[in-house]
């Protein structure tokens, strides 16, 4: 029996890893909405979770940063992140693990290989659904995030460009926070 070594590690996604980076995190967060609602008549009906448009939308923003999770050699699940090295406030955009890799621990491990590779980091920043129950108990009780906003059709919040959202469907998502702590070297 070969004990699989634990470390996550991050590497860019090359051009031609981008249709595959994208069918997986596409097919990850599907499956997260069809866990919350198992009695939901066909959820892929309704397109692509997140949307195409959203995820070139991030891919290709200023400050983004696309990176595949990698363990034992295989790509076990991906991050886009927004990075902006000016103020320190960076954004989880997309995260996500294969599901053979859920319950194992490795998306904790993998949070936290993120926060290493970012260490000038000063505030972490996501949105997740309201219903994603196992992604709120993973932010909050497994890496330590607090939830700061909750958006509805009543706090609608900002949109993409920082406007007011037009939407006159409803959404409901948390915002979460991170506030990184530096470690002072003096004694």
């Amino acid at each position: 029996m070969t004990k699989h070594n634990e470390q996550i590690m991050l590497a860019s996604v090359q051009h031609e890893e981008l249709a595959i980076f994208k069918e997986e995190l596409q097919e990850a967060f599907m499956k997260g909405l069809q866990d919350s609602f198992p009695d939901a008549e066909n959820p892929t009906e309704m397109g692509p979770v997140p949307s195409d448009k959203d995820y070139k939308h991030s891919l290709h923003a200023k400050d983004s940063v696309v990176r595949q999770l990698i363990q034992d050699g295989k790509r076990i699940g991906g991050v886009v992140l927004q990075i902006n090295e000016e103020t320190g406030r960076n954004e989880v955009d997309f995260f996500y693990t294969l599901s053979s890799a859920h319950g194992k621990g490795i998306g904790t491990k993998a949070w936290f290989a993120i926060e290493v590779a970012f260490p000038e980091t000063k505030v972490w920043e996501l949105h997740t659904p309201y219903f994603e129950k196992r992604n709120i108990h993973f932010y909050v009780n497994k890496c330590g995030f607090k939830i700061v906003e909750f958006y509805h059709k009543g706090h609608q919040g900002t949109n993409v460009e920082g406007e007011e959202s037009e939407s006159d469907e409803e959404y409901e998502f948390f915002r979460f926070e991170k506030v990184m702590a530096k470690v002072s070297n003096e004694s």
